[in-house]
């Protein structure tokens, strides 16, 4: 449009004859900043829900959510500030762990009213999708031994010194994402050396080894789960946790196993991939190798009694805790998860409608409904946890202070478009109508072959020849009328219409008489 108006623009000629442009002032439209919306997830959709379209919610004991909620309140009173990385919620989990410090929950309903009267549920999802996703996690136990022998020579590594993440101490708490560096000299950073150096002895014999395990798929499994319990010879248990990682890609071996067509998708789960890894120590080697990413281990002093510490540094909780992701969602958030989940062996899935929270992070958890499900240490829980890989539904439980609803509603409606005034300052002249041609004739009966009229003086000549009087013009053949029908001619189509060109601009009012312009000299 604005390319139009500059064409309509009228030239002014010098003495020459060479066309110069008039200039006029610049038309200044007016800003329309974009209104920040009450509450934006990245990547994320989201709907309002009254409790109760939650399906399933009064089924569920909302007393135990209720404790692992107040168990992250602890925490989230301690922060002072602004979260380092800005998230949706923001501070907005304070006040609802203010009120649960003050208010008496004793049973299911009084946890349940608490929940309705200080948040707000939203059906969240990734943006164009409806469901979320869930898998499960565990705390795996394991035999192992604190010094090598003939039977545990795989060592647990803690986190090398010459590891290297930007804005993180050497001892502080490290993401479980982002680059990760090699520290060489004083200034040289390298990525750090992957699964394959440092199985192969990259960081051996430097005094990081925690302890040993029986194989490489041991210490694989517990690195996917992020935490551990070793069964030392001595009747002892040695906690092990996530301490950082080494930035290189992780792959899941799984979906290696079902892109090479060995396990078929449906029967996925982490007990198939150790059988198969144990009865293909070559193939397990490869496979393993694939996966880039190497987790790195702290002890922690925990009973046998202690659950598992999450990323919020907490006990977990089985059945309550859920892992998310931590770029996106605050620690303490609520999530109530419903839909179906294979958690009885040989069985159809089971009605799963939960009340969750979020205390723990994947690398491998990743959008705004994405979640892992703690259920728990030991063989047992690692079934059921090996076999979750579903769709579900996700509602996040919002602090009533940031509630969307009202606020959607004074959202304003966007300020028209600018070409409004770029057609009032430079009006057109809509094209005259055409005259129409009957739609039906009667046909013509076919013409002969006549000579045609003499020129006459009155006849306009063609333009650009001048009209011939030596020779009269030879005969031009007629050809018959085709009966006219209803439907257009091709030969109509091609036809183009006269367009009208554009009026002159209007004068504005810093416009100067012609009479006192300036013309350039030629």
């Amino acid at each position: 449009m604005l390319a139009a108006a500059a064409l309509a623009l009228p030239l002014a000629q010098d003495a020459v004859g060479r066309a110069w442009v008039i200039r006029r002032p610049a038309v200044e439209f007016p800003l329309h900043p974009p209104k920040p919306w009450p509450l934006e997830f990245p990547n994320a959709q989201y709907l309002p829900l009254r409790w109760a379209e939650l399906d399933g919610w009064i089924d569920d004991d909302q007393l135990a959510a209720f404790k692992t909620f107040r168990a992250s309140c602890q925490p989230i009173m301690g922060e002072r500030g602004e979260p380092a990385t800005p998230k949706a919620l923001g501070i907005s989990l304070r006040e609802p762990c203010r009120a649960a410090r003050k208010v008496d929950v004793r049973s299911a309903d009084d946890a349940r009213k608490f929940f309705e009267q200080n948040f707000v549920p939203l059906q969240i999802s990734k943006l164009g999708e409806t469901d979320g996703f869930v898998t499960g996690y565990y705390e795996p136990v394991l035999d192992g031994s604190r010094t090598p022998t003939d039977v545990y020579n795989v060592p647990v590594y803690r986190r090398p010194s010459n590891l290297f993440i930007r804005g993180v101490k050497q001892d502080g708490p490290a993401p479980n994402g982002g680059p990760v560096y090699r520290k060489i000299g004083r200034r040289k950073l390298v990525p750090y050396y992957d699964r394959a150096e440092i199985e192969d002895g990259a960081i051996g014999g430097r005094g990081l080894e925690i302890c040993y395990l029986k194989s490489q798929t041991d210490l694989l499994f517990m690195q996917i789960q992020g935490s551990g319990r070793i069964k030392l010879a001595d009747g002892t248990t040695l906690r092990l946790n996530y301490d950082a990682h080494n930035g290189q890609p992780y792959t899941p071996v799984g979906r290696i196993l079902i892109e090479r067509n060995i396990i078929p998708r449906e029967e996925m789960s982490m007990q198939r991939i150790r059988e198969w890894m144990e009865a293909n120590s070559d193939g397990a080697n490869e496979l393993r190798r694939a996966n880039k990413s190497y987790v790195f281990f702290r002890e922690v002093k925990l009973n046998d009694k202690d659950e598992a510490i999450g990323g919020q540094g907490i006990p977990l909780t089985p059945q309550r805790s859920i892992a998310v992701d931590h770029t996106l969602h605050l620690y303490g958030t609520p999530f109530f998860i419903t839909g179906q989940l294979p958690l009885e062996p040989q069985k159809s899935p089971t009605p799963f409608h939960r009340l969750m929270i979020a205390q723990d992070t994947g690398s491998a958890i990743t959008g705004p409904a994405r979640a892992d499900l703690y259920f728990g240490a030991g063989p047992d829980a690692a079934r059921v946890a090996g076999r979750l890989k579903n769709n579900i539904r996700f509602a996040i439980l919002v602090p009533k202070a940031l509630d969307p609803s009202p606020g959607a509603r004074r959202v304003g409606l966007p300020e028209p478009r600018p070409s409004a005034l770029i057609a009032k300052l430079f009006p057109q002249t809509p094209p005259a109508p055409q005259p129409t041609t009957p739609t039906t004739t009667p046909a013509a009966p076919a013409a002969t072959p006549q000579a045609p009229p003499p020129p006459s003086s009155a006849q306009a000549p063609v333009v650009g020849k001048a009209p011939s009087t030596d020779k009269p013009s030879p005969p031009q053949p007629t050809t018959a009328a085709k009966p006219a029908t209803d439907k257009p001619s091709a030969a109509g189509t091609n036809v183009a219409t006269e367009v009208p060109l554009p009026q002159a601009r209007p004068a504005l009012p810093g416009d100067k008489p012609r009479s006192l312009r300036r013309r350039p000299r030629g």
